[in-house]
């Protein structure tokens, strides 16, 4: 057993989540509170602000502080053991750990002063074997729609969500969401703070669908439009209160260190499982079935879901791509369409938007494929109305011919907005028979929209 001064990193969920990080000398724990944890690889530095000193008592402490108390939350044993001075002045710390706990913090650390009482802590050695960085900017894999497989072996069967897709990075207690073209939606989901503080010190990238649901338990795309698009950190928080949502975790493509995009979908999923995450506050992990496939189509009918996804077992994860190993049932037929124009209501919807003008992109042209002038509230034409001002233009974006009746007076818009509708089904000549609309998807560029039934 080795011997020398000792240090311990408490894990400390106070009202800001972070870690102790004490080290013995001249009988007295001299200590800093780092907000991200120790870094792990020697690209990384990490804020470490130097506290008083600390008896030596806190050497093995675990446990509740009372709400009220200097520091009152829980504190975790993290890791403890014995260190190796390499050197130490008042601006200067650089120690060798000998993590013996968990085994979690070992390695050569070097903490330097900056000002004041921040200093920040840096990883002298290589990182760990094995290790990989997180990745940045993951795009989510997609699934292709199809037909339930004709035999359940090798699948597993999840509900399909009726919400927005997003990636989740959470690194140091800190959780970051982006939409799935990569726009930041951290701002407008405060409540999923609280998934990032219960990860602790696991530094994971989840896939996930940010659900809202309605007084029967139901998703609602609409319900959830307003959260999308609040970008201001108050209105965030009021809104919050009013509609809650629920970040459904399908998916896990980083472990602390390991990037999981090579693993199979059956091993993904252990991983995620194995995280504790099944149910929180703000975030739940969706619930897969070996099926029949069948009997999962009708009870998400049942439930008013939208449909159903089919994955493969043994498919990899392939970020940014649409593979036929993750195939979506739908109970309900959406569109998504982007906006090219617009033509102005009539009677109660005088000087309102009266309906959208609707196209698919073809190469470097629109194709229309209708106009979409139900299924909208006050707040929605207010807020497209907004939207679609500055993007006014007097050329006609289309590449087909549109009715006579909808291109008198039709306004129209550069194509940079995406919406999505449901229909009843495709006409013979490409457009869509009664479409409702269901909101913006501003987690969409107009590229990426195509035909899907």
């Amino acid at each position: 057993m080795r011997t020398g001064p000792h240090f311990v990193v408490q894990e400390h969920h106070a009202r800001s989540l972070h870690w102790d990080f004490r080290l013995e000398r001249d009988d007295v724990l001299v200590s800093w509170a780092v907000p991200k944890g120790l870094p792990v690889d020697k690209q990384t530095n990490h804020l470490a602000v130097h506290t008083e000193d600390h008896p030596m008592e806190y050497l093995t402490f675990e446990g509740g502080i009372p709400s009220g108390e200097y520091g009152g939350g829980e504190v975790i044993l993290w890791d403890s053991g014995t260190y190796d001075t390499e050197k130490w002045s008042d601006r200067e710390v650089m120690v060798t750990l000998h993590g013996e706990l968990t085994g979690r913090a070992r390695g050569k650390y070097v903490l330097f002063k900056t000002r004041g009482n921040d200093w920040m802590i840096h990883r002298m050695d290589e990182e760990p074997a094995g290790y990989s960085p997180m990745p940045e900017g993951v795009r989510p894999m997609l699934a292709a729609l199809g037909a339930l497989p004709k035999d359940d072996a090798g699948w597993a069967y999840e509900f399909k969500w009726d919400g927005i897709r997003a990636i989740a990075y959470v690194d140091g207690g800190r959780i970051k969401l982006c939409s799935r073209n990569g726009n930041d939606l951290t701002t407008s989901f405060p409540e999923l703070r609280a998934l990032g503080e219960r990860l602790g010190s696991d530094r994971v990238v989840l896939d996930g669908e940010i659900v809202a649901f309605d007084e029967s338990g139901r998703p609602s795309f609409q319900r959830l439009q307003p959260r999308i698009h609040a970008g201001d950190a108050s209105k965030a928080r009021r809104l919050a209160e009013r509609q809650p949502i629920t970040f459904i975790l399908f998916d896990l493509v980083y472990l602390n260190g390991e990037v999981l995009f090579e693993r199979t979908y059956e091993e993904r999923r252990g991983r995620l499982e194995s995280l504790g995450l099944e149910r929180g506050a703000g975030w739940a992990t969706s619930p897969r079935f070996e099926g029949p496939g069948s009997d999962m189509l009708q009870a998400s009918r049942e439930q008013g879901l939208e449909g159903v996804l089919a994955k493969r077992l043994g498919s990899p994860y392939r970020p940014g791509r649409r593979s036929p190993d993750w195939t979506k049932i739908k109970n309900l037929t959406t569109q998504e369409v982007v906006i090219g124009g617009w033509t102005p209501g009539q009677g109660h919807r005088t000087n309102q938007i009266g309906s959208l003008l609707m196209g698919i992109p073809d190469g470097s042209k629109l194709r229309y494929v209708g106009q979409v002038g139900t299924g909208f509230t006050e707040a929605t034409l207010g807020d497209l109305a907004a939207r679609l001002a500055p993007l006014a233009q007097d050329s006609n974006p289309f590449a087909g011919e549109i009715p006579a009746r909808y291109r008198r007076g039709a306004r129209f818009v550069k194509p940079l907005l995406v919406g999505e509708v449901s229909f009843g089904e495709w006409t013979a000549d490409g457009r869509l028979r009664h479409p409702s609309w269901r909101g913006l998807r501003d987690d969409k560029r107009p590229q990426e929209v195509v035909r899907e039934s």
